[in-house]
């Protein structure tokens, strides 16, 4: 499974950007996929989640600003961000996710570097 990125860039607060990603190999069976961010100098966290039945989850600090979504056909996921604000700043990283025999398996895109001014 391969994941690439596109979009991002630099925005000012309060606007907007969005972010794709192609999935793309035969294997397994997707659960989940999304976007995951990492800031300089904290921790990668999740964003948002679009799983096979598509409900959705959201960090409580995108809630309301961002939306993920997906095209099965394409086999694509978005993210659609509104209203960024600086601490949005991060390189966000396409994400997806199936059940293995005793765990779970992520794979990662590259990642794409978003910059928000204030």
């Amino acid at each position: 499974v391969q994941l690439q990125a596109s979009g991002g860039g630099l925005v000012r607060a309060g606007g907007s950007l969005s972010l794709s990603c192609t999935i793309s190999g035969s294997g397994p069976k997707i659960f989940a996929m999304g976007w995951y961010r990492q800031a300089p100098g904290h921790e990668r966290e999740q964003v948002a989640l679009i799983y096979t039945t598509g409900l959705t989850t959201y960090a409580d600090s995108v809630k309301g600003r961002f939306t993920v979504s997906k095209d099965t056909a394409k086999n694509t996921v978005d993210l659609q961000m509104n209203n960024m604000q600086p601490e949005d700043t991060a390189v966000y990283y396409c994400n997806a996710g199936h059940f293995v025999a005793g765990g779970y398996e992520n794979f990662w895109g590259q990642g794409t570097l978003v910059t928000v001014s204030s």
